[in-house]
C-alpha cells in the first residue's frame, strides 16, 4: 500500500498528452494510407481509455484541497486547466470521426465540458486580471494562451456537431477567445520585454509554441464556421504561418544552446509534460490548413503551395508524435526501475 508520501501525483497539465494524440487522430492521420480505419478506429478507443485513466485522476485530485489551492493559487499556472477542456473537445471530434453512431453520448460529454469551460472562464477573467495588476512580477509564457485554445476547442465540436446554432453565439465565443488571445499576448510581451533579465535556455518555455497554436485552432474554428472571407482567412493562415516560423526558429535557437550546455540528452532529449503542447501545436496547423484546403470556399493563391505543404507537414507533426511518445516511455521506464530498485533494496 502507499503511503501518502509515494503517492503518485498527476501533472495537471496532462489534458495536454490528449490534445497531442487527439488533433493527429482527427487531422494528419488522414495523411498515411498505411493506416487505415480500423487501425484509426484501434487507436481512438486507445485514446478514450488513456483519457478515462488521466482525467479520473484529476478529477480525483480536485478532492485534495492542498491540491486545488496549488493550482488555482498560481495566477499563471491555473491556465492548465484549459487543457483539460481541449482535451476533452479534441477527443470529442476524434469519436464523432471514427464513431459517428456515439454522437448523442458524445454531446452529452460534451455539455459537461462547456460547464467545465464556464467554471474556467472564471479562472481566466479573474487570474488575467490578477496578473494585469503587476504584469511583469509573473513569469507568464504561452500556457495562459490555453484560454483561447480552450474555448475556440468548442466552438469548433459546436459547428460540427450542431449546425444549427446561431452564428451570433459562434462569433461572441469566437471574439471572446481572440480577446484572451490579445491579453495573453500582451503579458507575455510584457513578460520578456520589461521584466526581469531572463535567458533563453531558462526561461523560454516550450508552452510558448501555443503563440502560434492558439492562432491556428482559432483558424479552424473560424474555417469551420465559414463566418469570414476568404481573403480574410488567407491574410490570417499567413500570419500563422509566419508566426509558426518565427516561434520555432526561437525554439531551435533554444535547443543548440541546450545541447552546447547540458549536452543532448538533458538539452534535447529528456521528457517534459509541456513538451506535448509542440505536438498540438503542430497538430492544429495541419488541422487548420488541411481543412481550409479542402473547403472550396478558401480558394485562393496559397493552393498549390498547401498541396505540397501539407504532405511534408504531415511527416513533422508524424515524427515529433513518435519522439515525444519514445521519450514519454524512456523517461516511464526509468521511472519503473528506480521504483524497482528501490524496493528491491
Amino acid at each position: 500500500m502507499k503511503s501518502k508520501e509515494n503517492e503518485e501525483i498527476i501533472n495537471p497539465a496532462s489534458g495536454a498528452v490528449i490534445m497531442a494524440l487527439g488533433i493527429f487522430l482527427y487531422a494528419a492521420i488522414d495523411a498515411f494510407t498505411w493506416i487505415n480505419h480500423t487501425t484509426g478506429k484501434i487507436l481512438t478507443v486507445s485514446l478514450i481509455v488513456l483519457a478515462a485513466i488521466i482525467y479520473k485522476s484529476l478529477f480525483t485530485q480536485l478532492l485534495n484541497k492542498p491540491y486545488i489551492f496549488a493550482i488555482l493559487g498560481n495566477p499563471v499556472h491555473s491556465f492548465v486547466i484549459g487543457s483539460w477542456v481541449a482535451g476533452i473537445s479534441v477527443m470529442s471530434n476524434v469519436i464523432v470521426k471514427y464513431f459517428p453512431d456515439m454522437s448523442v453520448g458524445v454531446q452529452g460529454m460534451m455539455l459537461i465540458n462547456t460547464l467545465l469551460w464556464l467554471c474556467f472562464l472564471v479562472n481566466c477573467f479573474y487570474h488575467f486580471n490578477e496578473i494585469m495588476k503587476r504584469p511583469t512580477a509573473h513569469s507568464t509564457h504561452g500556457v495562459v494562451l490555453l484560454s483561447t485554445v480552450a474555448t475556440q476547442s468548442l466552438v469548433i465540436f459546436w459547428v460540427k456537431v450542431f449546425p444549427s446554432l446561431p452564428a451570433g453565439l459562434l462569433i461572441a465565443v469566437m471574439s471572446l477567445g481572440i480577446f484572451f488571445y490579445l491579453i495573453g499576448m500582451t503579458l507575455i510581451v510584457l513578460r520578456y520585454a520589461r521584466g526581469n533579465p531572463w535567458t533563453m535556455i531558462e526561461d523560454w518555455t516550450s508552452t510558448n509554441c501555443i503563440i502560434h497554436g492558439a492562432l491556428s485552432i482559432t483558424g479552424l474554428a473560424i474555417v469551420s464556421s465559414q463566418l469570414m472571407s476568404g481573403m480574410f482567412i488567407m491574410i490570417f493562415w499567413l500570419i500563422v504561418f509566419v508566426l509558426l516560423i518565427s516561434v520555432e526558429l526561437m525554439e531551435m535557437v533554444r535547443a543548440v544552446k541546450r545541447i552546447q550546455k547540458l549536452g543532448w540528452k538533458k538539452g534535447v532529449f529528456t521528457y517534459h509534460i509541456s513538451q506535448w503542447s509542440r505536438n498540438f501545436t503542430f497538430g492544429m496547423f495541419y488541422a487548420f490548413t488541411i481543412t481550409m484546403h479542402k473547403n472550396p470556399h478558401y480558394l485562393n493563391a496559397f493552393y498549390d503551395f498547401h498541396r505540397g505543404f501539407l504532405h511534408f507537414w504531415a511527416w513533422i507533426v508524424f515524427l515529433f508524435l513518435i519522439t515525444e511518445i519514445g521519450l514519454w516511455a524512456g523517461s516511464n521506464g526509468y521511472h519503473f526501475e528506480r521504483i524497482t530498485r528501490g524496493n528491491v533494496s
